[in-house]
């Protein structure tokens, strides 16, 4: 059964349980005992046939949870002619497993939206056209147009003459990649410049996008699955509760008194308190942009003692940003960033938009330009304001103007140098980097305050981009060049007996991910696969709602165990009662109902957890 057919199952479930509770009232205060008392076991059934199949599924796998006590004392209950207390449980027990299946539906639906980014269908030349067409029916040897903006939907070579990539989703490397013809495209990589075509190379299933989608099935399969915080709870508490009910039936030889036992020994504070605290920490966690797809991720969310981090577009932002400009003319900085970005208002090259955000941002006003030619990965030219105005790579603009390419003296590692001419002579240099985050280094010390004891960064950037960038964060260590696969390699090699959590953004952080037993998304730019491979989701594109995130799941998770502690307290002492004659069934049902009242309202107050966020 897929998971919206068990969504619409337990939701029939409960509402025939409550239906089945609400009619036997009625038929019961309007005096006609038989109808109430058929009415109860009819609602009973379905609950209790699908607690049934659960057992002997958890068996199958080796697991024994809280399902049996339930089980028991609904069926005891039956045996014995206490069908309202049957009910009760009934209602309440379904109601549990409704509450946590709400909450991961709400997840799911949320993500819908972070998952269209993956190319589906590519345009081949066919007869002198081109056709839209599926990614399956792509054969080696086809030639593709890659528009602009265009995901490169299989691997190929090159066939134009230059092509310019965003590789970051797939090597970790921020800056565009310029390929020439008959070099090799990744799939995965999208179009940064100008439309090209590719010649295929590999069928769709075989590309490098596939290959790590296979590795992320992979990853998924071999996860072990999550401790859920009542199952941990769950022997013991079943062992108690049918020492206590075996003996007060054997010292009285009353049965009633062993139902009486296990109504109010069914595990509502665990079927109900765990849930309600963990779901208002999820509501809790989404109010801050940080999307928790399960209950579960949550709970191991809140125990996490290993992190690792990518760094393009996780740590950093994942795109240039302006680091300096240098004049050699005598032109001010300004003049020279204001007649650059108004020619690069007529190219969507990312290190165009960078130079057009920074003279926005320091209140430039742009002109129109005009006469505006491009070469692909190379530069543009054209005229503003009257000016002759070349704006490119150091090496292009020099040969335009008819100069040797001098460099930048001290360019940092990652760092990029964009020149720009002004009629006919060099004016200046642009010095551009891939910065951290705002807030990276305030998260850091949080994360360490928090009880993370191990940080480390795991990228396919370069070891001297990844070292310069870090410099001051503390990290335990770095692990650069790294393939989809080894960050896999790296999650298994730290993971020990805590939970380790995964940040990434990109295509190829997407194995990792779904290997942590935490992977967590930057969802807002990230790759659809990163996202749909999560455990977690960052819906807004901001690093530092990591650690409120985390703070939200530790606090949740311990509101869960205060108010499990003292609804199991209240329950023992309950069931000692019921096993001394003091309680009857129903009265043991009504006493469970008032604990579930206290243990569920102390549960709501993750919806109140206050954490620490940057503004």
């Amino acid at each position: 059964m897929d998971q919206t057919g068990s969504d619409r199952l337990k939701t029939a479930i409960l509402s025939f349980a409550l239906l089945g509770l609400l009619a036997g009232l009625v038929f019961h205060f309007a005096g006609k005992a038989e109808l109430a008392r058929l009415s109860w076991f009819v609602g009973v059934l379905p609950a209790l046939a699908a607690l049934l199949v659960e057992i002997l599924r958890g068996i199958a796998r080796g697991e024994i949870g809280l399902d049996i006590v339930a089980a028991l004392s609904m069926t005891a209950a039956l045996v014995f002619g206490e069908n309202l207390a049957a009910a009760v449980v009934a209602v309440m027990y379904s109601g549990g497993t409704f509450l946590e299946s709400f909450a991961e539906g709400r997840a799911r639906r949320e993500m819908h939206a972070l998952l269209s980014r993956v190319p589906r269908t590519a345009t081949r030349h066919r007869n002198g056209g081109l056709e839209e067409v599926d990614l399956d029916a792509i054969a080696p040897g086809d030639l593709l147009l890659i528009r602009q903006g265009d995901v490169v939907p299989v691997d190929g070579s090159v066939a134009s003459e230059t092509a310019l990539l965003d590789t970051s989703a797939l090597t970790g490397e921020s800056l565009p990649v310029r390929l020439s013809s008959g070099d090799d495209s990744m799939s995965g990589s999208t179009n940064a410049g100008e439309a090209f075509d590719i010649r295929a190379t590999r069928r769709a299933a075989e590309s490098t996008y596939a290959g790590i989608v296979r590795l992320v099935e992979a990853a998924q399969r071999s996860k072990a699955p999550m401790s859920r915080l009542a199952d941990r709870w769950s022997i013991g508490f079943l062992a108690v509760t049918i020492a206590i009910a075996t003996a007060a039936w054997w010292f009285t030889g009353d049965p009633i008194r062993a139902v009486a036992v296990l109504v109010v020994a069914t595990p509502c504070p665990l079927i109900l308190a765990v849930p309600v605290a963990l779901v208002a920490g999820l509501s809790r966690a989404a109010h801050f942009g940080v999307l928790i797809k399960s209950a579960g991720s949550l709970e191991t969310m809140a125990g996490i003692r290993t992190l690792i981090l990518d760094k393009t577009g996780t740590l950093t932002e994942g795109r240039p940003e302006v680091v300096s400009i240098d004049s050699h003319d005598r032109m001010s900085t300004d003049d020279i960033l204001r007649l650059a970005a108004s020619l690069d208002q007529a190219t969507r090259h990312p290190v165009a938009e960078a130079l057009v955000t920074e003279a926005k941002e320091k209140g430039l006003t742009l002109a129109v330009p005009s006469e505006v030619a491009e070469v692909p990965g190379e530069g543009i030219m054209g005229t503003v304001e009257g000016h002759s105005v070349i704006v490119g790579g150091d090496t292009f603009v020099a040969g335009q103007v008819g100069m040797t390419s001098s460099g930048h003296p001290g360019l940092a590692a990652g760092s990029l140098l964009v020149a720009v001419a002004i009629d006919g002579d060099l004016a200046g240099h642009v010095v551009m980097s891939d910065p951290l985050r705002d807030g990276a280094a305030e998260m850091m010390a949080g994360l360490r305050r928090g009880g993370i004891g191990r940080i480390l960064l795991a990228t396919g950037d370069r070891a001297a981009v990844a070292e310069l960038v870090t410099q001051g964060l503390g990290l335990d260590g770095i692990r650069a060049d790294l393939t989809p696969a080894q960050k896999v390699e790296l999650v298994h090699a730290e993971r020990g007996a805590e939970p380790l959590m995964m940040v990434g953004d990109g295509i190829n952080d997407a194995p990792a991910l779904a290997a942590a037993d935490v992977g967590v998304a930057m969802g807002a730019r990230g790759a659809a696969a990163s996202a749909e491979a999560a455990d977690v989701v960052l819906l807004v594109d901001r690093i530092d709602r990591l650690g409120p995130g985390m703070e939200i799941a530790r606090a949740a998770r311990r509101i869960a165990l205060e108010s499990v502690a003292a609804g199991i307290g209240l329950s023992v002492a309950g069931m000692i009662a019921a096993a001394l004659g003091y309680l009857t069934p129903v009265q043991g049902a009504l006493l469970q109902e008032a604990i579930d009242v206290a243990v569920i309202l102390n549960a709501l107050r993750a919806l109140r957890i206050d954490p620490q966020v940057s503004a």
